[in-house]
């Protein structure tokens, strides 16, 4: 299509990734991001598959690459902490595992010289007519651009103002947890535990900063509601999971409460029958999120920006949409059914 205004929600590796391929085919992009600034929370992301070819074509794959963080396996540990089994690193690190953080500083460099970022912004109110959208945003500017894409995650702004209310597309898979990182006290090398009994999971596992551990507790849960619960709440709810428990379990919680890095979601599935409406659409995890028991979202970030960016070159929008969603969603279908299944594993079940 020829070239137009774009407007994109949200600064992750769906929305930068988008914005570096749709500005190589002359469209002029504005990313707006509610954080304040670059997000560096977050675990480790891999890649599989495909999603090496968007890499090379962003021309970071040697980059990526360089800060591999070179895991080795993970033990399964029984309640007392013996070990009962060995998991190759590919189950968790995927072909390739980087810091979150890593890849997103990467794409952000990649950008930052033609793509306007507009970070401590998001979008207050969409109003589309069959010429341009109208964007409304917290900055109190308003906007009109040809084409508005929400890359903005699982409780999606974009996605709440032009197609449906979180309640009616999030489908909760019945896991919950916090994250956070405390002194490598196990001497984790480049490894991880993975510990599960009574319904709760303990994951910990060492790789870029040997002197950290990396934390992971996750627990049952009726729905996803903690996510936007205040932190003091959502340590509360991981402390009763955990209440009794031995091993080290006790020591993590107490780290817990001193994290300065503390983090919380759920493994919440995104379904939608379409992801476009008129001129806009959705990319990543605010289209289609498998849940992070799939341990897809960083491949369907960069595939989905692709395939988007690809059709929209050679056609216009609506029929660039059709198309997006035609080679996309047996992709998704597939990676969501493996994150119901994994999520099954840690004790999880959909609602």
């Amino acid at each position: 299509m020829a070239s137009s205004n774009v407007l994109i929600s949200g600064a992750g590796v769906a929305g930068a990734t988008l914005a570096e391929l749709l500005t190589r085919s002359g469209h002029r992009v504005t990313i707006v991001e509610r954080a304040p600034a670059l997000r560096r929370t977050g675990y480790a992301v891999d890649f599989r598959g495909a999603a090496f070819d968007v890499l090379s074509e962003l021309g970071i794959l040697d980059d990526v690459r360089q800060h591999d963080t070179k895991m080795t396996g993970t033990a399964i540990v029984d309640r007392d902490g013996t070990q009962v089994d060995l998991l190759p690193a590919e189950a968790f690190a995927g072909e390739l595992e980087v810091p979150k953080h890593v890849l997103n500083e990467l794409l952000y460099d990649l950008t930052v010289d033609h793509v306007e970022y507009r970070f401590g912004t998001s979008i207050t109110a969409l109003t589309q007519t069959e010429a341009a959208v109208t964007a409304e945003l917290t900055d109190g500017s308003t906007e009109t651009y040809d084409l508005v894409f929400g890359a903005d995650g699982v409780y999606s702004k974009v996605r709440q103002l032009a197609f449906a209310p979180h309640s009616a597309v999030l489908q909760h898979l019945g896991l919950s947890g916090a994250g956070f990182t405390m002194p490598n006290f196990l001497d984790l090398d480049h490894s991880g535990l993975l510990r599960t009994a009574d319904g709760t999971a303990v994951y910990l596992f060492s790789s870029a900063d040997p002197d950290r551990l990396t934390v992971s507790l996750s627990f049952g849960t009726t729905s996803g509601a903690l996510d936007r619960l205040p932190r003091s709440e959502q340590e509360a709810a991981t402390r009763a999971a955990f209440a009794g428990d031995a091993w080290h379990t006790p020591r993590l919680l107490e780290a817990m409460s001193e994290a300065s890095d503390f983090y919380f979601s759920s493994s919440t599935q995104v379904h939608l029958d379409h992801w476009s409406t008129g001129r806009i659409a959705l990319v990543g995890d605010a289209g289609y999120c498998a849940a992070p028991t799939a341990g897809m979202g960083t491949s369907q970030a960069l595939l989905g920006a692709r395939s988007l960016a690809r059709h929209l070159t050679a056609a216009a929008y609506p029929e660039a949409f059709a198309r997006y969603e035609a080679e996309l969603r047996p992709y998704v279908t597939e990676n969501q059914a493996n994150g119901r299944s994994a999520a099954a594993m840690f004790g999880g079940a959909p609602d």
